[in-house]
């Protein structure tokens, strides 16, 4: 399994995901690209983006995408290393073509 990170997500929940080849939009040299043309980019080269952009279900036509999507409920490090395991979980049973919207 292959994961992308978009720019809002903090870095250190990488440590999370020891089993899986992990990167981030800015480690791809990606940062700045509108979510549009990002999503097409990453589509078929990775398996699961996590983000925390409560916009992107709403502004982007996600229906022939193959790219499973979980949607973190904040980016604030303190309150993700609480819910890690859900985290880990959501990306575990992520399907392609899913959307997971994450609570907290």
């Amino acid at each position: 399994m292959t994961i992308i990170f978009d720019e809002n997500v903090p870095w250190p929940l990488h440590q999370y995901f020891n089993d899986y080849s992990v990167t981030s939009v800015q480690k791809e040299n990606w940062a700045g690209i509108q979510n549009g043309a990002l999503i097409e980019k990453i589509d078929t080269l990775f398996t699961v983006f996590i983000l925390a952009d409560k916009n992107l279900r709403y502004q982007q036509n996600l229906k022939k995408r193959t790219i499973s999507i979980v949607e973190l409920p904040t980016n604030r490090w303190p309150l993700l290393q609480q819910i890690a395991p859900r985290i880990v979980s959501a990306v575990q049973d992520a399907r392609p073509g899913s959307y997971t919207v994450l609570e907290l």
